[in-house]
């Protein structure tokens, strides 16, 4: 390699400088830093373009919903905004208005006498056909426990309904 240099060349290269011919082994590091750099910002970029959505993941629904639509919009239209919202919306605890005023709805109705409507929920007990065999067997039984000689095992009826609480009469003060 020395008979090559140049004369104007210094006599002592740095390491980095490869011979014609030769492996660049610089080149193959650098190229080798560069993906896994252009990867580990990108898994970056989406680990923290997810952070509302998964602050969001402990909240109700609607609210995660919401997040991960304003992460998505955000996502797809460089809009910064939308994931500026998204992560405000997900940082604040929204609260949830629907039991309590399912509450007082349910108490509103129990007061007022009305039967509050079945949920889709609850689980109805299967109809019986008049001329089914199991009919017979309810039919049966309702019979004997229902015409006041008490169960089949002759213990006494229990009570159905508990007795009413009598009504507090009004002050006359705040009539």
């Amino acid at each position: 390699m020395a008979e090559s240099l140049n004369p104007a060349a210094p006599h002592h290269l740095p390491s980095f400088i490869t011979a014609p011919g030769e492996t660049d082994v610089l080149m193959i590091i650098m190229a080798i830093v560069l993906v896994l750099s252009i990867l580990g910002f990108g898994i970056l970029f989406l680990r923290l373009h997810t952070l509302p959505e998964r602050l969001a993941h402990k909240s109700q629904k609607i609210q995660f919903e919401i997040v991960a639509v304003l992460g998505l919009i955000a996502l797809f239209t460089h809009m910064h905004i939308f994931w500026v919202l998204g992560l405000l919306l997900a940082l604040i605890d929204l609260p949830d208005l629907g039991s309590f005023l399912g509450r007082i709805a349910g108490s509103v109705e129990k007061i007022a006498g009305i039967k509050p409507p079945e949920e889709a929920g609850d689980v109805q007990a299967p109809e019986i056909v008049p001329g089914s065999k199991r009919s017979g067997e309810i039919s049966a039984v309702a019979s004997e426990t229902h015409d006041g000689g008490g169960r089949r095992d002759g213990s006494p009826p229990t009570a159905k309904k508990p007795e009413s609480v009598p009504a507090r009469t009004k002050e006359a003060s705040h009539a």
